[in-house]
């Protein structure tokens, strides 16, 4: 009987040891598992809800930076754009009237909803001293859903 009790405890022991490791191994994991389960699943909600085209970004160049601001500025004041990022120095090479050209420019950014464009448009072709300013725009896909919602809450849908 004694040598059924000590294999009997023998196996208790290797039981109690592999509990352990597997409350260790659990206690280790639990906590990424459910980090990475909720990341997953945040992002998850979060795109699903965006719908994409529903912003755009479009581009802009200008003579200077005085004239970037000012047409930036007008735009984020009329609620046609939630932001305008203006960068500096760009060489800009292209055919104007039969001629190759070469200028220093400056580049808007903005960051808009779709269904605005056509009024960003005829804002800036308003406000812009060339006789064909450029403006094209591209559809945004995915981003950042606070950043797009920021977007939205930003510039109200075209009514």
């Amino acid at each position: 009987e004694r040598q059924f009790v000590l294999v009997d405890s023998h196996c208790l022991r290797l039981l109690l040891h592999a509990v352990y490791l597997c409350l260790a191994f659990v206690a280790v994991c639990m906590p990424i598992l459910f980090t990475t389960g909720r990341h997953l699943i945040s992002r998850m909600t979060a795109t699903a809800t965006y719908v994409a085209g529903t912003h755009s970004m479009a581009f802009v160049t200008a003579p200077s930076q005085e004239v970037a601001k000012k047409i930036a500025s007008g735009l984020v004041k009329n609620k046609l754009a939630a932001c305008v990022n203006i960068i500096p120095n760009i060489v800009s090479i292209y055919e104007w009237k039969e001629e190759i050209n070469e200028d220093s420019e400056v580049l808007m950014m903005i960051k808009t909803r779709t269904s605005r464009l056509e009024e960003v448009t005829k804002f800036v072709r308003e406000n812009h001293p060339y006789e064909v300013c450029e403006v094209i725009s591209s559809q945004i896909d995915q981003g950042n859903p606070p950043y797009l919602d920021w977007i939205s809450s930003i510039v109200p849908e075209k009514e």
